[in-house]
C-alpha cells in the first residue's frame, strides 16, 4: 500500500510522542492513547502521575493517545495504605509505647488526621511516664528524709540511755556532763514542764511535777496541781507588753536550749588545730575588741556574737598569728551588720588597726568566714540566756535591781576572755553568773530558788564548778593583765560593780 493512498483524520493535536511513533511505524499515525478501562490495567509506576507516555503500552490501534489529567492525590489512599493506617491506630491505642514508624509500610501514605492522633497519643504517654517518674522520685526523697530523721532520733535515745547508765564524773566543765544535762533537763524537764531534778551523781530525785504551783506576780495561782507544793512565780504573766513575747517565750527558750549544743564551737581547737597562736593571744585579741566595741558604742550582743564567730572559725580553720587581728575585726564587722542598726564601715575597722590591713583584705576575710558558716549567724549566746534568767531572778524582788543586772553582765563578759570557759554551755554560764551575783549582793538569803530552778532547768548542785571558776575570775586570783572589761564596769554608769567582791561560798549552798 502506497503512502499517498493512506488517508486519516487526526482526532487530536500531533505531539512529539505521536510524531516519534509515526516515524517509527514508517509513516503510520500512532493509535489513540489507552482508554480509561485500559488505563486501569496499566501498572502505576509513579503514584503522582498516572498514564505516562512511557509506562502505558499501546493496546488499541488507531486510537489517539491522550495525556492523563493531573488530579489532587493528597487525600487519595490506596486500599492497602488505608488498612495499614487503621491497624497502626489500633495498635498505638493498645500499646502507646511503640513508634509510629512501625505501623506504616515504606512508601505508603498516612492520613493527616490519623498521624496527628498518633502523635497526640504518643505525647500523652510520654507525659504520663514523666509524671510517674517525678512522683516516684519525690516519694523516694521523702522516704530518705524520714529514715534520716528516725536515725537521728534513735541515736539521741541511745546516747541518753548510755549516759543514764554511766555515772558522770565531777570534772569541771566536763563535756559528758553537759550532754547529760542537756538530755536529762531539756528532754525531760523542759518539754514536760518539770523542775530540773537531776542529781550530781546521775540519780533522779523524787520531786514530781504534781508538786508545782505556778503563781502570778499578783499572787494569783495560774496553775496548781496539788496542795502544799513548791510555789513558782510566773514570769510570763505580763501580757500587756508585746515586746516581751510572753505567749511564745517558753517555746522559744525550749528550742534555744537545743540550739546551743548544735552550733557551739570546739573547746579544744588550740590543742588540736592551731599551732601558730596561743590561748593568751586569743585573750589579748578579745580584750582589745572590748575596747573597740566601747569606742564605737556597740551593744553587748555584738561583742558576744563577735567572740562566737572567732571561736567557730578557729575551730576548723588554721590561721597565722599575723592574720589573727584581721579575723577579729572581720568578725566584729559581721556581728555589727547583724546586730547593730548603724554598723561601722569597713574603713573604720581598717583605721582602728592603724591601717595594718586594707579594705580588700577585710572583705576577702569576710567572705571566707561567711562561707564557712554558710551564712548561719543566728546562735544563742550567754547574753541570750542572761536576759531570761535575770527576769526570773527579779521575780522575787519588789523592784528590779540594776546592780544585779550589771554584776551578772560583768561576770559573763569576764568569761569571754578565758579559753577554758568554752567547755561550758552558755546557759550554764548565765545561770552561774546569776547565782554568784545574788550571793555577792545579798548573803542573807539563798541565792537560788524554785523559780530560778524552774526557768533555768539547773539545780544549785549543777552550778558548783562553774560558780567557783567565776568567783576566781571575779577576784582575779590569776593576776591577769587584761583589764578592759574591768575598766568598763568600773564606770559609774555600771554602778562600779567591778569593785565588788563576793565572800566565800559555803558548800551547803549547793546541796539540794
Amino acid at each position: 500500500m502506497n503512502k499517498e493512498n493512506i488517508s486519516f483524520e487526526p482526532t487530536g493535536r500531533i505531539t512529539r510522542a505521536r510524531a516519534a511513533a509515526y516515524r517509527a511505524s514508517g509513516g503510520m499515525l500512532p493509535p489513540k492513547p489507552c482508554t480509561r478501562q485500559t488505563q486501569k490495567e496499566c501498572p502505576e509506576a509513579n503514584s503522582k502521575r498516572s498514564g505516562s507516555d512511557e509506562n502505558c503500552s499501546v493496546s488499541v490501534t488507531g486510537q489517539n493517545k491522550r495525556r492523563a489529567v493531573l488530579k489532587d492525590v493528597t487525600n487519595v489512599l490506596c486500599e492497602s495504605s488505608y488498612k495499614s493506617c487503621m491497624n497502626a491506630a489500633k495498635i498505638q491505642t493498645r500499646g502507646r509505647k511503640q513508634s509510629s514508624k512501625s505501623f506504616v509500610k515504606n512508601g505508603s501514605k498516612v492520613c493527616p488526621v490519623v498521624a496527628v492522633e498518633v502523635k497526640k497519643i504518643k505525647d500523652d504517654a510520654e507525659r504520663k511516664i514523666a509524671e510517674e517518674t517525678a512522683k516516684m522520685e519525690i516519694v523516694t526523697a521523702c522516704a530518705e528524709i524520714q529514715q534520716n530523721k528516725n536515725d537521728v532520733v534513735k541515736k539521741v535515745i541511745d546516747e541518753s540511755e548510755k549516759i543514764e547508765s554511766v555515772e558522770v564524773p565531777k570534772v569541771m566543765f566536763s563535756v559528758k556532763r553537759e550532754e547529760s544535762l542537756l538530755l536529762a533537763n531539756i528532754g525531760n524537764n523542759i518539754k514536760e514542764g518539770r523542775v530540773a531534778d537531776r542529781q550530781p551523781g546521775g540519780q533522779n530525785s523524787k520531786k514530781p511535777t504534781e508538786h508545782l504551783i505556778i503563781v502570778n506576780k499578783d499572787e494569783t495561782k495560774s496553775c496548781e496541781n496539788s496542795e502544799g507544793g513548791t510555789s513558782i512565780i510566773n514570769i510570763d504573766s505580763d501580757l500587756k507588753d508585746p515586746l516581751m513575747c510572753s505567749l511564745y517565750a517558753p517555746d522559744i527558750y525550749k528550742n534555744i536550749r537545743v540550739a546551743e549544743l548544735i552550733r557551739r564551737p570546739s573547746s579544744s581547737f588550740m590543742e588540736s588545730l592551731q599551732r601558730d597562736i596561743t590561748k593568751s593571744m586569743r585573750g589579748i585579741l578579745i580584750d582589745w575588741l572590748v575596747e573597740v566595741s566601747e569606742e564605737y558604742r556597740l551593744t553587748s550582743d555584738t561583742l558576744y556574737l563577735t567572740v562566737y564567730l572567732i571561736d567557730r572559725f578557729l575551730s576548723q580553720n588554721f590561721i597565722e598569728r599575723q592574720r589573727l587581728q584581721l579575723l577579729g575585726i572581720t568578725c566584729m564587722l559581721i556581728a555589727s551588720k547583724y546586730e547593730e542598726i548603724c554598723a561601722p564601715r569597713v574603713e573604720e575597722f581598717c583605721f582602728i588597726t592603724d591601717n595594718t590591713y586594707t579594705k580588700t583584705e577585710v572583705v576577702d576575710m569576710e567572705s571566707k568566714v561567711l562561707n564557712y558558716l554558710e551564712f548561719q549567724l543566728s546562735t544563742p549566746t550567754v547574753k541570750t540566756f542572761l536576759r531570761r534568767y535575770l527576769r526570773a531572778a527579779h521575780a522575787s524582788y519588789t523592784e528590779p535591781s540594776l546592780e544585779l543586772e550589771f554584776l551578772a553582765s560583768f561576770l559573763t563578759e569576764l568569761t569571754l576572755v578565758e579559753y577554758e570557759f568554752l567547755k561550758a554551755l552558755p546557759s550554764l554560764i548565765a545561770a552561774s553568773a546569776i547565782f554568784l551575783a545574788r550571793w555577792t549582793l545579798d548573803q542573807s538569803s539563798h541565792p537560788w530558788n524554785a523559780t530560778l530552778e524552774h526557768y533555768t532547768s539547773y539545780k544549785a548542785s549543777d552550778l558548783k564548778c562553774t560558780v567557783s571558776a567565776l568567783q576566781d575570775l571575779q577576784k582575779n586570783t590569776s593576776g591577769s593583765p587584761l583589764n578592759a572589761i574591768r575598766d568598763k564596769y568600773r564606770q559609774e554608769k555600771f554602778e562600779r560593780v567591778a569593785n565588788l567582791s563576793s565572800p566565800i561560798i559555803s558548800p551547803m549552798l549547793f546541796e539540794s
